[in-house]
């Protein structure tokens, strides 16, 4: 079961100009704990899970990161990245680095290590995403697919403490969209922190083990999977799952 809380949010509030984005949220993600945040578009979700690592910063509100709070800046703004993954939409690799070079990158820059070693962890990484045999190719050589599990295998090289994933497969043709969804429930099923940012709601039923539905920059529910598509207490979670599921 899952652990000591890794990740607090505490009555954050994030504007952008005079839109209110995040407002008053509160949310506790425990150790090995998977969270999924779903919700109509607008509703703040890549906001929060940017706020997290810090890629936006809030207004007011604390957020902690193992009883931490977040740093404002320079090295232990770089080490927070690197305890805190992320997988953004955009695959963000380096187009002119090899496949391996970008998995080792920031371990040789940010946790030291020497490119023997970053090489030989960020093999081990590839293989277990499946794209070992990717490795001396460039990114524009591969899929979408494989492009965003040699993106997972770069933020898993740093060993993070949690992994933030802001709707991994949104930007991916349909039949590539498991292949990254089952790295992704590998990660879940090893014990991996995660919060996941998605419209995939088959994910969320099989791999969380809750489910945050954001509206308005709120939290409007958050229960296990079960609870929340069966019997949504929200008029809004019933709405947005009659869309979602029936169309």
């Amino acid at each position: 079961m899952a652990g000591d809380p890794l990740i607090e949010l505490r009555d954050v509030n994030k504007y952008f100009g005079d839109l209110h984005v995040l407002r008053d949220i509160n949310l506790t993600v425990a150790k090995g704990e998977v969270v999924v945040v779903i919700g109509p578009s607008g509703s703040g979700k890549s906001t929060l899970c940017r706020a997290i690592n810090r890629l936006e910063t809030i207004q007011s509100g604390t957020i902690l990161l193992d009883g931490q709070p977040l740093p404002e800046e320079g090295k232990g703004l770089a080490r927070l990245r690197a305890e805190v993954g992320m997988v953004f939409q955009s695959f963000n690799l380096f187009a002119h680095k090899t496949v391996l070079q970008n998995v080792s990158l920031g371990q040789i820059r940010v946790r030291g290590r020497k490119r023997e070693d970053a090489d030989e962890r960020s093999r081990e990484l590839l293989d277990r995403v499946g794209v070992g045999d990717q490795a001396d190719k460039y990114p524009a050589q591969l899929s979408g697919g494989q492009q965003q599990r040699v993106a997972i295998a770069r933020a898993l090289a740093m060993e993070p403490k949690a992994m933030l994933f802001d709707e991994p497969t949104s930007a991916l043709d349909p039949e590539m969209i498991n292949e990254v969804l089952e790295v992704m429930r590998q990660l879940a099923r090893d014990g991996m922190t995660m919060i996941v940012v998605t419209h995939e709601m088959g994910f969320a039923r099989s791999a969380a083990n809750r489910v945050v539905f954001m509206a308005d920059g709120r939290i409007v529910e958050d229960r296990s999977p079960d609870e929340f598509f069966t019997n949504p207490s929200s008029e809004r979670a019933k709405d947005f799952l009659s869309k979602i599921l029936h169309h």
